[in-house]
């Protein structure tokens, strides 16, 4: 049974960066999503550890106990250095890294830029098309998130949040997610900074960019049913560009199934499975 997780404390740039690890084995680094916090990649699902896995997770800068970025620095190529800072404090020489929607977007960029660091992918849920026709209605959402957050705290990002495209069976369910992962953050202006950022900068250039990388990637779409705001096209994309990639989907069908990617345990199977093609 792994032991209770370590304290992993990173120096990247400027910015202090809060993580831990846990369990030992093969390296897998866990990078979760914008406005959430480390908890919730894998929503604390311990079975990588059981399985003989040492798992490394942080919070991006300006989120949960990480430190805000100087400036503003909240692009995607600061997030990338972030990753690197993490894999050199932890020891980790090549690793599987699984990264959710923003984590996603970031994961693939390091494995762009860095391959040699990288031994398998999972990209859950990721949202970002470099010709997307949504950016701009995309980024004045962010900035209303931003806006409400900013103004009155996590009510005012609540109400900001359009729960009329979330279905009614899922509603509840989200509200209570949002107002967890946004009373965990100790510097809440600082995820108001990265959520008009982050939306502006782009992981890569072309969706053909994605065919730079040859490790074994998993990619973990949710139906829009239950997850517009990562939409399923996108997620087809992905793994449709990517040289080898397995594409995951909960599957279709009335009553409305809860994604994989809310469900740790299942998601922590998909990547230990992933851990096994790894050479």
């Amino acid at each position: 049974m792994p032991g209770a997780p370590n304290d992993l404390i990173v120096a990247s740039g400027d910015v202090t960066l809060s993580g831990e690890m846990a369990g030992e084995g093969q390296d897998v680094v866990l990078l979760h999503g914008l406005t959430a916090t480390r908890r919730y990649v894998v929503m604390g699902s311990r079975s990588l550890e059981r399985s003989g896995r040492r798992v490394i997770s942080y919070d991006a800068r300006g989120h949960g106990r990480s430190m805000p970025a100087p400036g503003g620095e909240y692009g995607y190529g600061h997030l990338s250095e972030d990753l690197l800072a993490v894999l050199d404090a932890a020891g980790v020489a090549r690793g599987v890294i699984a990264g959710a929607s923003m984590g996603a977007h970031t994961a693939a960029r390091f494995a762009l830029e860095h391959p040699e660091r990288v031994s398998a992918l999972a990209l859950i849920t990721p949202a970002y098309e470099p010709d997307g026709l949504r950016e701009e209605q995309d980024i004045a959402r962010w900035d209303a998130l931003a806006r409400g957050l900013r103004a009155e705290g996590v009510d005012g990002f609540v109400r900001a949040y359009d729960m009329d495209a979330v279905p009614e069976v899922w509603r509840a369910t989200v509200e209570t997610v949002l107002r967890q992962r946004l009373a965990a953050h100790e510097h809440p202006l600082a995820v108001a900074d990265a959520l008009e950022r982050v939306p502006r900068s782009r992981p890569f250039e072309a969706i053909a960019d994605l065919r730079g990388i040859s490790v074994p990637t998993l990619v973990v779409a949710s139906r829009d049913e239950a997850d517009p705001g990562h939409p399923l096209h996108v997620g087809e994309q992905w793994a449709s560009t990517i040289a080898g990639a397995t594409l995951l989907v909960e599957e279709a069908g009335p009553p409305p199934r809860s994604p994989i990617a809310w469900q740790g345990g299942q998601l922590s199977q998909a990547i230990a499975e992933l851990c096994e093609r790894t050479t």
